[in-house]
């Protein structure tokens, strides 16, 4: 018996298909199929039912799967103990991030944490934060920098990294350009230039609307808060943005209104699962992250 035919019986059960497993494992499907069953023949029991679309483990195999798992976890554990006692940190982490971030340096963060441990993997991806919130609440993501634009998302823990009110941005030929505040009914019949459905900044307009009960003109989606600023600029309608976005600066034409009655606002936020079953590399991100942002 060997821990690769056991990897391989914990993944076939899991992904309920030779072919997702050997994807998963990135090996060939053929040589999964065939370490499985030489793992049946030495235990002398079929493990695993075949005859359906989906495969399942038989009794045999669902009495051996608890055994498979435990001693995989050991193996892991074995290695990160003898990481950890040379000090050394190994393992894989997944970060997401929305477009827009503000101050946030997460460039600068990522490259000081693998200059600390070279031996951690990280990878990337960018989305609205809807979607981000998905993967980290399926383990997709391990950790991620989320919009907000109320209360946290149930299962998740949060460490705000910014906290602003939204504002409209003008250009100087607009009818509201030498307003300093406006109602947000002033905006309801303005075309308006925002960030897509599903980012933090959306949502906390689509509530200011809905809980005033009130219909917004969307004219313009961009994930850039650049774009939405010059498209403002070009006189195309209202962009709105947190107060001195730093990404998207307004031009020194450009006007900046705080929107009143009510006033909405939107966070940015590091977020995870502390519930997760998460590894040290994480473990450390997280808390290396959290101390850049009280920094």
């Amino acid at each position: 018996m060997e821990l690769r035919q056991l990897e391989y019986l914990v993944a076939v059960v899991e992904e309920a298909s030779f072919t997702r497993a050997a994807a998963r494992l990135h090996v060939a499907q053929p040589g999964v199929s065939a370490q499985i069953r030489q793992l049946e023949r030495e235990l002398g029991h079929t493990l695993l039912d075949r005859s359906t679309r989906t495969v399942q483990p038989t009794q045999a195999g669902a009495a051996v799967l608890p055994h498979a798992r435990a001693a995989l976890q050991a193996v892991a554990n074995t290695r990160v103990a003898i990481d950890e006692l040379v000090g050394l940190l190994r393992g894989h982490v997944s970060v997401g991030t929305v477009a827009a971030r503000g101050p946030v340096d997460l460039p600068g963060w990522l490259a000081d944490f693998h200059h600390d441990h070279p031996g951690v993997e990280i990878t990337l991806s960018e989305d609205s934060s809807d979607h981000l919130i998905d993967g980290l609440s399926s383990g997709a993501l391990d950790v991620a920098l989320i919009g907000l634009a109320s209360t946290a998302p149930p299962g998740l823990a949060i460490q705000v990294v910014t906290d602003r009110p939204l504002v409209a941005i003008v250009g100087p030929g607009h009818p509201l350009a030498d307003c300093r505040e406006v109602r947000l009914a002033d905006l309801a019949d303005h075309p308006l230039i925002t960030l897509p459905a599903g980012s933090g900044i959306r949502t906390a307009l689509d509530d200011g609307f809905a809980t005033a009960g009130l219909r917004q003109r969307i004219a313009f989606e961009a994930s850039d808060p650049a774009v939405l600023s010059r498209l403002a600029a070009s006189g195309l309608g209202i962009a709105i943005l947190p107060a001195a976005e730093t990404t998207a600066t307004p031009p020194a034409h450009l006007r900046e209104i705080a929107i009143t009655h009510p006033p909405m606002r939107a966070r940015l936020a590091l977020a995870w699962r502390p519930d997760a079953p998460n590894g040290p590399a994480t473990t450390a991100l997280v808390q290396h992250m959290a101390d850049r942002i009280t920094s």
